[in-house]
């Protein structure tokens, strides 16, 4: 088995990969067992301490604790009456906007993706929300469906991100930074999604239904109070993060507190809501913390057995520019995206891709937002884009309905990776005006 080359030894644990996959087995078990034979077969380290050694120093490691207090956050935001209140204080502003309240899900969306760190939870809140109010106010299907599909994905990039603490407990890049520097981009993506309900409504402005805009400003003031509390706590996560007052998991301990308090004086948050909060944040912290023990065992493996380091230099001799890796690897992240939730696919890939990545001069910190934009582009994929499935267990539409009415937000993610791989800066500037 020793004299068997790099290709064919990748061939053998990626066909193992698949098959356990495929035979319905858990991530993070498919990703152990492979590690395992790794080790077993094609290395002479000794399997059972690399495994022992690996999960003890990923399950105590102090960034990885801000993980199930930020999904705490927002399963406690999520049974709260949030979004009823984001509704009410958004839409007296935004009736005199081309698409009027269609960019409720837009902002809607960025305002509780800065909450609640999860594509998935964002997508459930706002639509459960927004769609009934927007269907009976006669605004197009497609629009309505499309602009909460696409905008949901903001709940990856906009800090507090679950999928960026999973990039940088793997990659053992700085949380903060990255909570940065996801900043601009979902600044960047919002402005996009509301400047194609602008044109749409533009190009067809009988679509649009009107509104009743009889309110003076100071009733529209009145009404934002709602969106107060919400607004603080952003700026209490976010803030103590960029001015380095506290670090991503002191600052997620302050969320949790600060949520329950918020939840608690919406009236509609007692001790059933907190319990099922609590317990649905605990099965989803195990879930993903155990794919991440997986991934972390496996990146040793793989370590063991010199395929990335060897990949890297095989892939070097192709002599590849930065931007023909990016668009090769764009390409593999959408496919492997239709096939597998985004957590799974950074956990999958970033030991084998971050050294080839930093072999050609990319820097981590902005391959990870890259990495998750892509991600972003594969939630709103068919077969597996898992913002369609909430949406269409919301709705009860064809989900082929709901991804071709979600795919003008594909492009649209896409021209946002391109903007970002032309101007880096948008990026890189907040993180490095932190400093260290």
């Amino acid at each position: 088995m020793a004299e068997l080359s790099d290709p064919v030894i990748f061939g053998i644990l990626l066909t193992l990969l698949i098959a356990l996959l495929a035979s319905g087995l858990w991530v993070a078990l498919s990703l152990m067992i492979m590690a395992f034979v790794a080790i077993v077969a094609f290395s002479n380290a000794p399997a059972g301490l690399v495994l022992a050694t690996t999960l003890w120093g990923h399950s105590h490691s102090w960034p990885l604790a801000a993980l199930p207090l930020f999904i705490l956050m927002g399963e406690i935001l999520l049974r709260s009456r949030l979004s009823e209140d984001m509704f009410s204080g958004l839409a007296p502003w935004l009736t005199r906007m081309p698409g009027r309240l269609l960019h409720v899900n837009v902002l809607g969306c960025a305002i509780f993706a800065a909450v609640s760190g999860s594509s998935a939870a964002t997508a459930a809140t706002i639509g459960r929300m927004s769609v009934p109010e927007l269907k009976e106010r006669g605004y197009p299907e497609d629009l309505i469906l499309g602009t909460l599909a696409g905008s949901a994905t903001l709940g990856f990039l906009i800090p507090p991100s679950i999928i960026l603490i999973v990039y940088g407990v793997a990659t053992e890049q700085s949380i903060a930074r990255l909570f940065i520097a996801g900043i601009l981009p979902g600044a960047m993506l919002v402005c996009l999604f509301g400047g194609y309900v602008m044109l749409r409504a533009w190009m067809s402005p009988a679509s649009i239904p009107k509104e009743d805009d009889t309110m003076s400003f100071r009733e529209k003031l009145v009404a934002s109070r709602r969106l107060l509390p919400v607004m603080l706590l952003i700026i209490g996560v976010i803030g103590t993060i960029y001015t380095g007052v506290a670090s991503p998991t002191d600052a997620a301990a302050v969320g949790v507190v600060l949520a329950t308090v918020l939840a608690v004086m919406t009236g509609s948050f007692g001790r059933k809501e907190f319990t099922a909060a609590l317990m649905s944040a605990t099965r989803t912290s195990c879930m993903i913390a155990l794919i991440l023990f997986g991934a972390g065992f496996l990146a040793i493996a793989m370590g063991f057995t010199g395929i990335p380091r060897n990949l890297a230099t095989w892939i070097g001799t192709f002599d590849l520019s930065p931007g023909a890796l990016l668009a090769v690897l764009t390409v593999f992240f959408v496919l492997l995206g239709c096939f597998l939730d985004g957590i799974s696919v950074v956990v999958l890939t970033t030991s084998i891709i971050l050294p080839i990545v930093q072999a050609v001069g990319i820097d981590p910190l902005w391959f990870g937002i890259f990495l998750v934009l892509v991600v972003e582009m594969s939630q709103i994929t068919p077969p597996v884009g898992f913002n369609l499935f909430v949406i269409q267990g919301l709705t009860g539409i064809d989900i082929l309905r709901v991804a071709k009415a979600a795919l003008p937000f594909f492009l649209l993610l896409m021209l946002g990776l391109l903007l970002i791989t032309v101007f880096p800066g948008i990026v890189t500037m907040l993180p490095n005006a932190m400093g260290n």
